[in-house]
């Protein structure tokens, strides 16, 4: 790996993000041929435990596997704002970098806030997000020789807790399955990668306050987009937008994003630190903060 360079989050999962390595001798060959991935090609784990960037879920399988072993990841996020904490921890297996399966367990903290809510301080949301996705086409990476990305579907299953305070809050489901298309391509000139989902959800703060409303009761299509630029062999810096339905009739939904930079530590550990930005939540407006999250894989 010391030969790698990436020249040109990855979607890693905001996250927050992936990254791509050129590789300039034929070393590369071997290193594919052994299961390795090039350095950060298997992403940061975005908040609901995929691989891609921290608020977005990208087309890249977790794990350092290539197409003839396993590999997995396991993560630990934490989201600090001025009036809330969400905590994040999880992990994911991928096989032959072709599918993969995912878990994380959501908290989100109200802190003060959960006083002037009439929850009481302190109160406390929890989310358990199952996931699997598979990689139905082309390579992020590999295909340099075409515009084709890297293109994968999936699915995550949320259960959201606290089922009698989503509902009084206007919440009609605690769970539901978010349906995703992901497609990310590494452009190895450059150094750049690029990703684009497309999710099919009715998620209210990502699933914590349950699923659809007064105003939207159904699925609807949200966009998530990353852009990332490797500065260094081990740095990527970059930027994550993600659209957010606003389904609840108490509070008004925003957008999220984030201004994010993903550093391998060493081949199997990368930390990702980040400025987010997730808008009002529950009245309360402004919620701008730090996102940290340490991820280690084989």
């Amino acid at each position: 790996m010391e030969r790698l360079t990436y020249r040109g989050m990855m979607t890693a999962s905001l996250t927050v993000a992936l990254a791509a390595v050129v590789v300039t001798s034929p070393a590369h060959a071997a290193e594919r041929r052994n299961g390795g991935k090039l350095l950060l090609t298997d992403g940061v784990a975005s908040a609901e435990g995929a691989a891609g960037g921290g608020l977005a879920t990208w087309a890249v399988i977790a794990g350092n596997e290539t197409r003839d072993g396993i590999g997995g990841a396991a993560h630990a996020t934490y989201i600090a704002l001025p009036d809330y904490d969400l905590t994040s921890v999880g992990a994911a297996l991928g096989v032959s970098d072709r599918v993969e399966l995912s878990y994380a367990y959501q908290t989100f903290d109200t802190r003060a806030a959960g006083a002037a809510l009439g929850l009481g301080r302190g109160f406390t949301f929890g989310q358990h997000i199952i996931g699997a996705k598979l990689r139905v086409l082309g390579d992020a990476v590999w295909d340099q020789d075409t515009l084709l990305p890297q293109i994968a579907i999936g699915a995550q299953y949320k259960i959201a807790e606290k089922g009698d305070v989503i509902r009084a809050v206007g919440g009609r489901e605690s769970r539901s399955v978010d349906f995703f298309i992901a497609a990310t391509k590494v452009w190895l000139p450059a150094s750049m990668v690029f990703n684009t989902t497309l999710r099919y959800t009715k998620a209210n703060q990502f699933g914590l306050l349950g699923f659809g409303g007064p105003r939207q009761p159904d699925r609807t299509a949200q966009v998530e987009a990353s852009a990332g630029r490797l500065v260094t062999s081990n740095l990527l810096l970059g930027v994550e937008y993600r659209m957010k339905p606003n389904n609840l009739a108490f509070a008004r939904e925003d957008d999220a994003y984030d201004l994010f930079a993903a550093w391998a530590v060493r081949r199997n550990v990368s930390i990702t630190a980040a400025y987010v930005d997730l808008g009002d939540i529950a009245t309360v407006d402004k919620q701008r903060g730090l996102f940290l999250s340490l991820k280690g894989g084989f």
